[in-house]
């Protein structure tokens, strides 16, 4: 399959899981793109700290998409010291990978999404974009809404929030399945400890 999408959580982890989360996703992008994938950063949701996240969601397109990310599915062992808490002992963190197939084509309706144009928000005086060129998508059937803000063109904006927003789809049905299959790891919940797919070590 060419087209992946994978979440990388902490789960109800510490701060340093957060961390690990942040790091992770951008060792996880640059081994990908080693691959000859291409990433796309969709959605990051910022932890407690600085240069932490609580969840990072990206999507991976190229030959073999899904051979590479199902190497990183599953749990990430992360052993270093503490940066927050330097007397810690613990040195053992844990983050969480999740693989989601593309949104199927059955599941999204053009029609099904509501679009409204938002003034952009920005740094204040007389450079702020004053256009409305920001755009919120709201997929009606689930309720999911997202806004993409990045671009100064309206269009642009549009064809990015429309695929935030299939993203975020996909990952709603995908955990649907999950609970139906009575899977032991979702999103923010439950993160599987003592199990790594794989082991990363920092200087001590």
């Amino acid at each position: 399959m060419h087209e992946q999408l994978i979440q990388i959580t902490s789960g109800k982890g510490p701060a340093e899981c957060e961390r690990v989360v942040y790091l992770l996703s951008r060792l996880f992008m640059h081994e990908a793109e080693k691959a000859g994938l291409t990433c796309e950063l969709l959605e990051e949701i910022n932890g407690q700290e600085s240069r932490t996240l609580l969840s990072a969601l990206i999507r991976v397109h190229g030959p073999d998409a899904d051979v590479f990310c199902r190497s990183w599915e599953g749990s990430i062992q992360w052993i270093a010291q503490s940066p927050f808490r330097p007397t810690h002992k613990r040195k053992n963190w844990f983050a969480g990978i999740t693989l989601y197939a593309p949104v199927a084509a059955g599941v999204w309706k053009d029609t099904d999404v509501h679009y409204e144009t938002l003034r952009s928000s920005g740094p204040g005086g007389q450079h702020v974009n004053k256009t409305e060129s920001a755009v919120r998508a709201t997929h009606r059937p689930s309720g999911l809404s997202v806004t993409a803000s990045d671009e100064r063109s309206q269009h642009l904006n549009k064809k990015a929030a429309t695929e935030r927003l299939k993203a975020k789809l996909a990952v709603m049905e995908g955990e649907k399945l999950m609970m139906q299959q009575q899977a032991q790891w979702m999103e923010h919940q439950l993160l599987e400890r003592g199990n790594a797919v794989k082991v990363f070590r920092e200087k001590l």
